[in-house]
């Protein structure tokens, strides 16, 4: 008899009273996410990790060694699900984000691994699926498509192609591929880009989408053609209208800076359009706010909060998504056949859980974790990844003009859009004062650069930036630049801006705050300059000294560290700065800083 046949043998003997459930919850709101139901005294019996019967009335599936909890009324929920999602972007590694996430709820997150995969290539995504699979919730993972997101306009630290991306759907735990960030290489038929597409499709396996353009026009519907089956890069009403009409899934994403769903709601709670092809996520969560605020909880309740019912809210978390993936016969409902996991909580509107079951176990109660995580040791190369050719000097961070002293010239500059992924191209008159372009305090004109830090190179690329408002002497570095992970600096003095560059080098990478030559704030992360394998609080409190730094700075933006991170992001609209120059993303073309 083989396995499964063993679990279906258990499943049915517990539902029919031959065989006794490891596990029995007792009278309480069973949210039927498949019907739309709040079915008052259920219970649920769970045996082998699975679900054997949900009913009135379990007592003949409870036995001597039975653990019996008494849900007294408490709504029983099925665990919330991430449809998309990046590990990295809270700082920790895959073990610390889980500890931090599944006391609040979460049991399954689809992680895409594309930051560790520009800095180590195929060897760091299989680190990560390697770790995922020993989590006590599920832990799923997209193969990143995109390796670079932009070949030819950033020097990534590793490259991914179609064989690599056909290696790893053979691997167990790969759901399908992560989001397709080139949506220009897929509306020009790029080849590399439609055959990962189709070594995809022939692994029977979902596709994930990234169109942040506001065009949807024909290169909209090339990139549907193409196969993406999802796109959480939407941030207006008719972004998700459209999508779902072409047969996507809307996801419609809260994060710690990207806060997308007040706008898209609407698609459901005013345009009337059917919930079922629409899922919540969060992308990216940053540390603090994992620790803060929450993960998914944090969304159900922002959603409830924008006009969504919280059955409706709530399937956009489990059903949607377990459908989305093809997974609906594991997860993402209480019935029977599917793992136990089960949230028990007292008020939806509020939501908070109380109790977190997870494949059959209890696995937290009152926010506190009640299981050991695994451990891992990472090899010697995960924490040696930042290569810097020498010391940096201000020098380095000079803006050059080749206009006569005292001049005033064109210049293209960056625009800052807080709590937003897309930037502004802004065109500003800036004066060059002895060859130079310096930062200035009274326009909110601040200097970028991005280091090259896989190679040694020594490349520095320095830009414009507007939107941060900083109003003093400052630099903020960090080795969290999506999606080429080199190092960015922002800073308004060149001296402090070598001074931050250094000190990630010297710590491996991470995030730093220099005012005034000082290190005021510091988030070190040594495991590819991403993540650190510290407990998320404390990495969280870490990561807190660099968000005071920037208010220190002056800078009130909602998690500016993270709009930082997206300034060399060269797949999204409209001016990005990479290494090896400054990107017009709408016509995607390097143009120049200065028109001198």
């Amino acid at each position: 008899m083989t396995t499964s046949t063993k679990l279906t043998a258990a499943l049915v003997n517990v539902a029919m009273g031959r065989a006794k459930a490891d596990l029995v919850i007792r009278d309480g709101r069973w949210v039927s996410v498949q019907s739309g139901e709040m079915v008052p005294h259920t219970d649920i019996a769970i045996v082998n990790g699975h679900i054997a019967y949900v009913g009135s009335d379990a007592s003949h599936t409870i036995g001597e060694k039975t653990k019996v909890i008494e849900a007294k009324g408490r709504y029983l929920v099925p665990g919330l699900l991430d449809g998309h999602m990046h590990v990295e972007s809270g700082m920790v590694t895959v073990t610390e984000f889980v500890r931090a996430a599944a006391v609040r709820g979460t049991t399954g997150m689809f992680i895409d691994p594309h930051e560790i995969a520009n800095v180590f290539g195929l060897k760091g995504v299989k680190l990560m699926v390697d770790e995922a699979a020993k989590q006590p919730i599920h832990v799923w993972v997209q193969m990143p498509s995109c390796v670079p997101s932009s070949p030819g306009f950033e020097t990534p630290g590793a490259s991914i192609g179609p064989r690599e991306v056909a290696e790893a759907m053979t691997w167990k735990g790969i759901i399908g591929l992560g989001e397709m960030m080139n949506f220009p290489g897929v509306f020009m038929s790029d080849k590399k880009m439609l055959d990962e597409m189709t070594a995809t499709h022939a692994a029977g396996k979902t596709i994930g989408g990234h169109y942040p353009s506001l065009d949807l026009g024909l290169p909209f519907h090339g990139y549907v053609a193409g196969g993406a089956e999802d796109d959480h890069e939407g941030t207006r009403v008719e972004d998700a209208i459209e999508r779902v009409r072409q047969g996507m899934k809307a996801m419609l994403r809260y994060g710690s800076a990207w806060h997308d769903v007040a706008s898209q709601v609407k698609a459901i709670t005013e345009k009337k359009l059917d919930s079922h092809r629409f899922i919540l996520c969060t992308d990216d969560s940053h540390a603090a706010t994992l620790a803060q605020e929450g993960h998914m909880d944090r969304v159900l309740r922002h959603a409830i909060g924008e006009g969504l019912n919280p059955m409706t809210a709530l399937q956009m978390m489990t059903i949607n998504t377990a459908e989305h993936f093809g997974l609906t016969k594991e997860m993402g409902m209480i019935a029977p056949g599917r793992w136990g996991d089960v949230l028990l909580v007292n008020d939806l509107m509020n939501f908070k859980a109380d109790v977190v079951i997870a494949k059959g176990q209890v696995i937290a109660e009152a926010g506190k974790l009640q299981v050991e995580l695994p451990s891992v040791k990472y090899p010697k190369w995960v924490i040696s990844s930042v290569h810097l050719k020498r010391n940096l000097k201000a020098a380095d961070f000079a803006l050059r003009t080749r206009s006569a002293d005292r001049s005033e010239v064109d210049a293209h500059v960056i625009g800052v859009i807080e709590n937003q992924a897309p930037t502004r191209h802004l065109h500003m008159k800036v004066i060059a004062e002895n060859g130079e372009v310096r930062s200035d305090l009274k326009r909110d004109l601040a200097k970028i650069a991005v280091v090259e830090r896989h190679r040694a190179t020594g490349k520095v690329m320095v830009g414009l930036v507007s939107g941060f408002e900083f109003t003093r002497k400052c630099a903020i570095a960090s080795t969290v630049v999506h999606d080429s992970h080199n190092m960015i600096v922002v800073g308004t003095d060149d001296e402090d801006m070598a001074i931050a560059a250094n000190e990630l080098a010297k710590c491996g990478g991470g995030q730093v705050v220099v005012i005034d030559g000082e290190v005021v704030g510091l988030v070190d992360l040594p495991i590819a300059g991403l993540m650190s394998n510290e407990h998320a609080d404390i990495v969280a409190q870490k990561a807190i000294s660099v968000l005071e730094g920037f208010k220190a700075c002056g800078c009130e933006l909602n998690n500016p560290n993270m709009q930082l991170s997206l300034l060399g992001l060269v797949v999204i609209p409209e001016l990005r700065i990479s290494d090896m120059g400054l990107v017009d993303v709408t016509n995607f073309d390097f143009i120049s800083v200065l028109d001198d």
